[in-house]
Order: C-alpha cells, then sequence, then structure tokens
C-alpha cells in the first residue's frame, strides 16, 4: 500500500537528519521529531498546522541546536483524549516528554497555541526554562474576554486589520460538535481562506504545505481536539492568575497583526523581555519571512 506523500513518515525525509518519534507522558501519547546537536530546543506549532510547519527553519537552527518539535495534545500524530487541553496541562505534557528525554532544562519556542503552551510551560516550570520565545501568540489573558462579537465598520476586508482585529474562528471554535459536521472533509476551505486573511503574502504557503495540513484536520477527531484548544481559554485565564512574573529572558516577535498586542502585554508578565515586529509579515512569520524570523532567533539564542 503507498504511503500518502503527506505521512509524518514521508515528510521527515525532506529534513536531512531528523526522525520521528512518540512518547507516552501525562496520559497522552506525543508525536515528535527530533534532530540537530547543541543544546535542547523545544518548538510547538500552532492552529491549524503540525510540526511540519518549521520546515522553513528547523533545518538552519539544527546546526547549532537540538531541536525537538512536537505535535501538542489534539494536534496531527499526537493523541487526542477527550480532555487535557488547559495550556497548563499541555504544558506538564511537554514537561514530562523532555524529563523523559533527558533534559533538566530547555530553550522552548511556540508559534500561535503553540505560544500559549510555550509560556505556560515558562510559567510552570521556570527551573526548567533557559529562555523562551513566543511567535505571534501568548498566553491567554482576560483582554480576550473582549474580542469583538462584530467587526468594528470597515475592518472586516479581505486581510486581517492590524488595529482592529476580528478574529471570528475564536467564537466559532467555542461550539462543541457542530464544527466537526461543517468541517469534516472540507477542512481546505476554511485553511484557504485563513492564510488569504491572516498572511500578507499567501503564496508563502505552498499548495503542498495546504494539502499536508487540510489531511490532519479533515477528520471529525482532528477537529474537536484542535477546538478544545481554544474552549479552555476561561480556565487559562484563570490559571493565569496565581503565576508569577517570568524571570528568565524572552523573545516576542510579532507580525503586523500581534506586535502592537504583544509589545502592549508581554511586559507585565515577563521582567526580561524583548518585543520584536517583522511588520512586513502575516501571522504565519516562518513561511513569510524565514530569514527574519533565523535571524531573530539565532541571536537571542546566542545572547549570553
Amino acid at each position: 500500500m503507498e504511503m500518502s506523500p503527506y505521512a509524518d513518515e514521508e515528510l521527515i525525509k525532506q529534513w536531512p537528519g531528523f526522525v520521528n518519534r512518540y512518547e507516552n507522558v501525562n496520559g497522552v501519547r506525543l508525536h515528535y521529531v527530533e534532530g540537530g546537536a547543541g543544546k535542547p530546543l523545544v518548538c510547538l506549532p500552532g492552529w491549524p498546522q503540525t510540526w511540519y510547519s518549521f520546515h522553513t527553519i528547523a533545518p538552519e537552527l539544527a546546526k547549532n541546536h537540538h531541536l525537538i518539535i512536537v505535535d501538542i495534545r489534539g494536534m496531527g500524530s499526537s493523541g487526542k483524549p477527550a480532555s487535557g487541553y488547559e495550556k497548563k496541562n499541555m504544558a506538564k505534557d511537554v514537561y514530562e516528554l523532555i524529563r523523559q528525554l533527558g533534559h533538566e532544562q530547555i530553550n522552548i519556542l511556540g508559534h500561535d497555541i503553540g505560544g500559549m503552551v510555550a509560556m505556560s510551560f515558562a510559567f510552570n516550570y521556570p527551573e526548567a526554562t533557559q529562555k523562551l520565545i513566543v511567535m505571534d501568540g501568548a498566553h491567554p489573558g482576560e483582554g480576550i474576554m473582549q474580542m469583538p462579537l462584530i467587526p468594528a465598520p470597515g475592518s472586516f476586508t479581505k486581510k486581517m486589520d492590524g488595529n482592529a482585529s476580528y478574529a471570528w474562528w475564536m467564537g466559532f471554535n467555542q461550539v462543541k460538535e457542530l464544527p466537526e459536521k461543517i468541517l469534516e472533509g472540507r477542512f481546505q476551505y476554511l485553511l484557504d481562506w485563513l492564510f488569504s486573511y491572516v498572511m500578507i503574502d499567501e503564496t508563502k504557503m505552498s499548495e503542498f504545505d495546504r494539502a499536508v495540513y487540510a489531511s490532519v484536520y479533515n477528520r471529525v477527531d482532528d477537529i474537536r481536539a484542535s477546538n478544545a484548544w481554544y474552549q479552555t481559554f476561561t480556565q487559562d485565564i484563570e490559571d493565569a492568575k496565581s503565576y508569577s512574573i517570568l524571570e528568565m529572558p524572552v523573545l516576542a516577535i510579532g507580525s503586523y497583526i500581534s506586535y502592537n498586542y504583544m509589545k502592549i502585554g508581554l511586559p507585565y508578565v515577563a521582567k526580561n523581555c524583548t518585543v520584536t515586529g517583522i511588520l512586513d509579515s502575516g501571522h504565519y512569520l516562518a513561511e513569510e519571512k524565514p530569514d527574519a524570523v533565523l535571524k531573530l532567533v539565532t541571536e537571542f539564542l546566542e545572547l549570553i
């Protein structure tokens, strides 16, 4: 039987020196890919992508770092249990994984939902976090409750407005059972619309990339599990009320959509924080501006 070109076993062939692995941690089976040498750098993807979303930067980062790129709980080839999608628990998934792999301390990078989990990891396991990098995704805070149900006049056009962001899927993904019925086998339509809306240059998300992600978000359990990341936001906000300010070095990289929000919010929760904008990029920074991302990440990780 011929294997799908979008299967992990086929995709990993594009990344010389990387391998697919699985570990059972915290009641869930996590898939991750591993490669490179040096200090461990854990990378966490966001919605609606998988580990493969780091393909534009991982091979270069692997020259100086030991990369561990994780399909978070509910993503890709990782387990999709009925519960456990609070970011604090997903951070525990990652913590148990790195301890099982023998690492006491890591650098951690997260994009989108992965950024939320990466921040939760730093909040809950500061002793295990050397440096934290978040790209267009910070831990849920109370400000998320003020997001508009209806877009501001003139702001809901073909491209997302960075000054009056209208992320309607934040509400849609709260609905249980209905999205699965609407999107099963049709997730490509949502992907194409989303990439067009939140990217400046959507051609940087190739047709192959889109097919990879559609293939792992088309089934009922895929949609249910990924929506569960959003359905726990109220608990995530409550958990954050007890967290101490982050002391480790933090780099926040924002697109034109998120930079202003990150610049305002991150310094309140991170003592040693640098917020940088790549303002000629949309939300999917690693696809639109991989060289700029690599430069910022590499320089930050090299700082003593």
